[in-house]
């Protein structure tokens, strides 16, 4: 097997585990992204955060997959990034530790957050944005 195809293959049994993965898409208008994404694509709303008053972020159901839209009325259409990878896995601070031992950089620590998971926000290799979370029980 040529060598760059193994090392394509190869997978690390000590690596942290993920169990999912999706995108989070970030908008200045959750309204227009709505029309769009629900209305316009058969989207189902799955979850919205907070469950009172308007949202600043919706989880929407498409077909077998998931988008995340997160509401952010400062975002620039034109700039920055405005597309992060979410990864679940059991150990929000084993992949964080991971990739800081990787020489990977960490923009945000584990915190337990209010809905009731375990975030954390790195970066790839590339700079894209990888958010790592955890469900708490």
């Amino acid at each position: 097997m040529d060598p760059a195809a193994e090392d394509a293959t190869r997978t690390d049994r000590d690596a942290p585990s993920i169990t999912s993965a999706f995108p989070i898409i970030t908008t200045p208008d959750l309204e227009r992204a709505l029309g769009f994404y629900r209305d316009l694509l058969g989207g189902v709303v799955s979850f919205a955060f907070p469950p009172e008053g308007p949202p600043g972020y919706v989880g929407v159901d498409l077909g077998s997959s998931h988008l995340g839209i997160g509401h952010d009325p400062t975002v620039d259409l034109a700039g920055e990034q405005r597309i992060a990878l979410w990864l679940y896995t059991a150990d929000c601070d084993a992949v964080v530790a991971a990739v800081r031992a990787a020489g990977g950089t960490v923009v945000e620590e584990p915190v337990d957050q209010p809905w009731g998971e375990r975030v954390a926000r790195v970066l790839d290799p590339d700079g894209n944005r990888i958010i790592v979370g955890a469900r708490l029980d």
